[in-house]
């Protein structure tokens, strides 16, 4: 489909809301202020997004997906449910819920330190 990992979570959450500035981001995935930039740079250079001025501040830009990007996000949504699907087929529906559970917590145990 022409995106990588890394573009991913990028594209999950600008396919929520778009027009957020680089910082609005970076709170939201976590990974590195450089790998952020760099991977927004590939992203730009694919064509998946633009950024334009932000008229609340001359220092930061807003990053929009492009039409390409947008029309990814049905292919994109589908590819991943079908990965998750066939990773998580080996167990059971009560282990697969203890599994989701217990990587829930250890995702959220490592954001909050």
């Amino acid at each position: 489909m022409g995106i990588v990992v890394g573009q991913f979570p990028i594209l999950l959450e600008l396919w929520l809301k778009d027009g957020v500035t680089q910082k609005d981001l970076l709170g939201k995935i976590d990974v590195e202020q450089a790998t952020l930039a760099n991977t927004l740079n590939r992203m730009e250079r694919d064509g998946l997004i633009k950024r334009t001025k932000n008229p609340a501040d001359a220092r930061a830009q807003l990053i929009w997906l492009t039409e390409r990007a947008r029309a990814l996000r049905e292919g994109a949504y589908e590819s991943a449910q079908k990965v998750n699907t066939e990773a998580l087929q080996v167990l059971n529906e009560s282990e697969r819920t203890q599994f989701i559970n217990s990587m829930r917590l250890v995702i959220n145990s490592m954001r909050s330190d």
